[in-house]
């Protein structure tokens, strides 16, 4: 049985996981509107990874006795100065993902 911080600590990885993904669907669609189709095609790449990282903390949640919780996702940014700009969020936002998984660990 999976204790109960352990369940609350994956739920917010959920939401994290969740929300990653949409953020990266939502950077993807302003590449590929500017014309981008490379940049465009890899985020939409990283979106897809960030959703099979969140239905893996979904399937561990409810294996082990937990209930996983679909969360709402807050709506990501859309729209970028620069193609730098957006790898920059794109940094910023991976790092985030790390230290909180690393806090999981």
């Amino acid at each position: 049985m999976l204790k109960k911080k352990v369940e609350d600590i994956c739920n917010r990885q959920v939401e994290r996981e969740g929300y990653s993904s949409n953020l990266y669907l939502a950077m993807a669609s302003w590449a590929e509107t500017k014309g981008l189709a490379g940049i465009a095609a890899w985020l939409y790449a990283q979106a897809e990874e960030e959703k099979e990282h969140m239905l893996k903390f979904i399937k561990y949640i409810n294996e082990r006795g937990g209930t996983a919780v679909i969360p709402a996702f807050k709506k990501p940014p859309v729209d970028y100065k620069s193609v730098e700009d957006l790898f920059r969020e794109v940094l910023k936002h991976e790092q985030f993902v790390t230290s909180s998984i690393h806090e999981i660990v």
